[in-house]
């Protein structure tokens, strides 16, 4: 466990029960959003390996426009 991390739990063990388990609770759940995030970025990589390889391909055929945001007449 590196310092940061212990000097963290050690904070929180001055803390009441209650606002540990909250905290406890806190962490856990933000540990399981992360995961999540990687196994969604994990799974993407071949969607947008094939819509990237889409876009050479339509840009090689010449069926794309140039655009840039500053001529979008809201501007």
């Amino acid at each position: 466990m590196n310092k940061i991390l212990e000097r963290a739990i050690a904070e929180l063990a001055r803390l009441s029960e209650e606002e540990q388990e909250a905290y406890g609770l806190q962490l856990l759940e933000e540990l399981e959003n992360e995961r999540g995030w990687d196994e969604r970025f994990a799974k993407s990589q071949d969607v947008l390996g094939a819509m990237a390889a889409q876009a050479r391909e339509e840009r090689a055929q010449g069926e794309v426009s140039p655009f840039d945001p500053s001529d979008r007449p809201d501007h």
